[in-house]
């Protein structure tokens, strides 16, 4: 147990550098839903070998894909093994973990704040979180493109605390606790370094102006009116019930599941959602069904990111890769990606049971940017 909690704990360490009323007058949150039945049987042989080479390729166990093309019709198909010693193989009905897509839900919920004029971007996070260091400094638009320079919470007090008892939940404040007073890694706007932190503290800014819990803001203003029933914020493990495939490792013989504590990710990770629900939010991330076209708009506005996952530019809680925007996410066994592309109105779901494979391949971005090239009419190899 010992063994498994220090190496739990060395794994989130590595990972960090990776009820209020829904609005009167959002916009149509449904967007529309391709119906027009299986993708050409070529496309999927073609989709169908990107995915078997790259889980063969990154020793991935268990994988749930869906790509949707309007015009053109899906494809949906479950993969390997949820569970290695059983054998029992993964569906496309099952729950998995949206680790760091859960971020794209916390900032929307933010940037429907500042379309209420509940908040502005510019606003500093001192006004709402008290102790942060250069909180006097660092605005919201910084927290949520990742350049605020604020110290992550995944420290060694942090650590301390988790490896003491790795089954302990954490609260959303207890976890915001872990980073503030600690010295900061850069000045405010001078760089762009994914952290946990950023998206938490924006979490407990969106808890402190609705006056509500974070999960009961999320479900009134986006998981009920999207109809996302299978999606969910989720702190403690013993509660996924749902079936769902275990998460590993890349390393160890024989590989075991690893141990599972969602409540260390908050606001910032802690989600679980199943394929069918990830595309609808693929679209509507992607679209700005929620927001209020200025804000959408300016929510595209990033930069290349100089430490954290893979994608061609950040912006505000979404990321964009040739053409194609949304998110992806990785820890503790799992990884996602989660894009959509509104040129073609095509979206992509990668779910896999492997994270942290070196050199931070992300086998589930990898399968992604393979299958959109694949659309594209681009060769994979």
């Amino acid at each position: 147990m010992q063994r498994r909690a220090a190496l739990a704990a060395a794994s989130i360490v590595a990972i960090a550098g990776l009820a209020g009323c829904a609005p009167a007058s959002a916009p149509d949150p449904t967007p529309s839903v391709s119906e027009e039945g299986a993708l050409p049987d070529d496309l999927q042989a073609q989709l169908q070998a990107v995915l078997d080479d790259t889980m063969a390729e990154y020793d991935v166990p268990g994988a749930a894909v869906g790509v949707w093309v309007p015009g053109a019709g899906s494809w949906t198909v479950a993969a390997g093994v949820a569970d290695i010693e059983s054998g029992e193989p993964t569906t496309t009905e099952m729950s998995w973990p949206l680790r760091s897509v859960t971020k794209s839900y916390t900032v929307t919920l933010l940037l429907q704040l500042v379309d209420e004029g509940e908040v502005t971007l510019d606003d500093t996070i001192d006004r709402y979180v008290d102790g942060v260091t250069n909180g006097d400094r660092i605005t919201l638009r910084q927290l949520a493109n990742m350049s605020s320079g604020n110290a992550d919470y995944t420290n060694d007090d942090f650590v301390a605390v988790f490896s003491e008892d790795p089954t302990r939940i954490f609260t959303l404040d207890e976890l915001n606790g872990f980073m503030l007073g600690k010295p900061a890694q850069f000045e405010p706007g001078a760089e762009h370094v994914y952290t946990n932190a950023n998206t938490n503290l924006l979490g407990a800014v969106i808890e402190k102006v609705t006056g509500a819990s974070y999960e009961d803001v999320l479900n009134d203003r986006i998981l009920e009116p999207l109809g996302l029933q299978d999606t969910r914020y989720l702190l403690d493990v013993a509660t996924w019930t749902e079936p769902h495939a275990l998460g590993y490792g890349p390393d160890a013989d024989p590989r075991e599941p690893a141990d599972q504590n969602f409540s260390i990710f908050g606001p910032a990770g802690s989600m679980v959602s199943s394929l069918e629900d990830t595309r609808l939010w693929a679209e509507t991330l992607a679209t700005g069904a929620l927001l209020d076209p200025a804000t959408q708009a300016e929510r595209e506005d990033g930069w290349p990111l100089d430490a954290g996952p893979p994608y061609d530019v950040y912006a505000l809680g979404i990321g964009e890769t040739n053409g194609w925007w949304g998110h992806n996410g990785e820890g503790l066994g799992y990884t996602a990606a989660v894009f959509h592309n509104p040129e073609t109105g095509a979206s992509i779901v990668v779910f896999m049971n492997e994270s942290n494979v070196e050199p931070k391949a992300h086998p589930a971005d990898q399968t992604f940017r393979r299958m959109a090239a694949v659309l594209a009419g681009e060769a994979t190899s």
